[in-house]
């Protein structure tokens, strides 16, 4: 599909619809020669983009424009588009948190008491592991 040029205006308002906070200077000014915006990433991230003042109808040239997609936004242009033009908040995946982890000591006893192995460990749910704690507390099996 082709792209119209994209405008620093486009690239302001991709930042405002994601919800990236513009960032201030060590004294608590705002730049005056550029809007400097970061955006914190599930995944621990912290992207930064920069717009020239006055976000305005100037274009970008290809490839300052392929740079700003690809190292500052990390998105593509269908999506970066898609935030401009409907507003949709790009997806941006993450880690998936584990549904249920055990506490450390529960998995230290199953290991150091029990003599069980990590990896029949990892294959637990919290429930089975102290099930398990417990027949070998009462059982010693």
């Amino acid at each position: 599909m082709s792209w119209p040029a994209p405008t620093r205006a486009d690239h302001d308002k991709f930042c405002r619809v994601e919800g990236w906070t513009p960032v201030r200077d060590a004294t608590g000014r705002s730049g005056t020669h550029h809007i400097t915006y970061e955006l914190a990433l599930p995944d621990g991230r912290i992207l930064r983009t920069r717009i020239s003042h006055p976000p305005n109808r100037t274009t970008y040239g290809a490839g300052m424009w392929a740079h700003v997609l690809r190292d500052q936004l990390d998105v593509d242009e269908a999506t970066f588009w898609a935030a401009v033009r409907d507003g949709v908040k790009p997806t941006r995946s993450g880690p998936v948190p584990p549904a249920e982890t055990l506490p450390a000591e529960l998995a230290f006893l199953l290991v150091d008491r029990v003599g069980l192995s990590r990896e029949q460990i990892a294959a637990m749910t919290k429930a089975e592991a102290i099930e398990r704690l417990n027949r070998y507390w009462t059982e010693g099996t």
